[in-house]
């Protein structure tokens, strides 16, 4: 699944294509992708002026005038190209090969702009993603976004705010972070990139880096500077992925060649000192990969 710094790299792909942009037609070559749309979502969208592009973890918030914003989601092979007569370009590519097989092509947005007309077409041959609208006053409360935590971006992440949230719970520290309750966006390959660069084990439980007083402890200050220090990197870089990441300008993101844990099974550790060896363990159903000679 694409995590928060791709589906960002999405957004911004994007934001110079559709923000201001009138969504001349909106074309549903099915009735549902993971979820059935919503009830007159073409028509609803039609004759709309798009005013922003946002996200809130790893949701698309596309905000229509007249109030209404789309919720879309990529799921596990979902993806957005856009189209003029120019040819394509693909906004983000993630761990796997993204679409282009036409027969995938579940929506097109046929966007008229003062650069021309154009086409954002959403592809997704698993149709584990899908498309919502909210009301921009209830945005906030709509499911999918009113119970998540805060964004690993903002100066709201902090180490009081996670020992808040950390205190008490024995689960596994990697379970807790991956949480969208904890931290909103927040996906596997970062967590395993954070945790290796605080130290800390991913099997350690998440209260025991908290006081009983509930004060962050040591621990927790470094974990949370690695949170948003991996994320805001690869942010940076353009999003990661496990090929060459092609951003919307034809530009290039190599933060994928600078993973310092994940999907490194039996390399050399890059901790400075440290002779261990990176192993995997699975959690959850997931991969981990950590160093469990200085990952403690």
């Amino acid at each position: 699944m694409p995590e928060l710094p791709e589906v960002e790299t999405v957004r911004r792909g994007l934001a110079p294509v559709m923000e201001g942009a009138v969504i001349a037609r909106a074309e549903l070559r099915r009735p549902d992708l993971r979820f059935p749309f919503p009830d007159r979502f073409a028509e609803v969208v039609t004759g709309r002026r798009v005013l922003a592009l946002g996200r809130r973890a790893k949701y698309l918030l596309i905000d229509l005038e007249g109030g209404d914003v789309i919720i879309a989601h990529l799921g596990m092979s979902g993806s957005f190209r856009v189209a003029d007569g120019a040819g394509e370009a693909v906004p983000g590519d993630f761990h796997v090969p993204r679409g282009k097989d036409e027969r995938h092509d579940h929506v097109v947005l046929h966007l008229a702009a003062e650069g021309g007309p154009r086409r954002v077409i959403y592809n997704d041959p698993r149709r584990f993603g899908f498309m919502d609208l909210a009301r921009r006053e209830a945005l906030t409360e709509h499911p999918y976004l009113r119970d998540l935590g805060e964004e690993p971006t903002g100066n709201a992440l902090d180490a009081d705010y996670l020992a808040a949230r950390l205190r008490g719970r024995s689960q596994p520290l990697k379970a807790a972070l991956l949480d969208q309750k904890t931290i909103a966006g927040l996906g596997n390959i970062y967590v395993c990139e954070a945790l290796w660069r605080a130290h800390l084990s991913p099997e350690r439980a998440a209260g025991t880096l908290v006081t009983a007083a509930g004060k962050p402890r040591k621990e927790l200050a470094l974990l949370t500077e690695a949170i948003r220090a991996v994320i805001a990197e690869a942010i940076e870089a353009g999003g990661s992925t496990l090929r060459d990441h092609i951003r919307a300008d034809g530009s290039l993101g190599y933060f994928q060649h600078s993973f310092s844990v994940y999907d490194r099974e039996g390399q050399a550790c890059r901790t400075p000192g440290c002779k261990g060896t990176i192993g995997r363990i699975v959690q959850s159903g997931r991969s981990t990969f950590q160093c469990v000679a200085c990952q403690k």
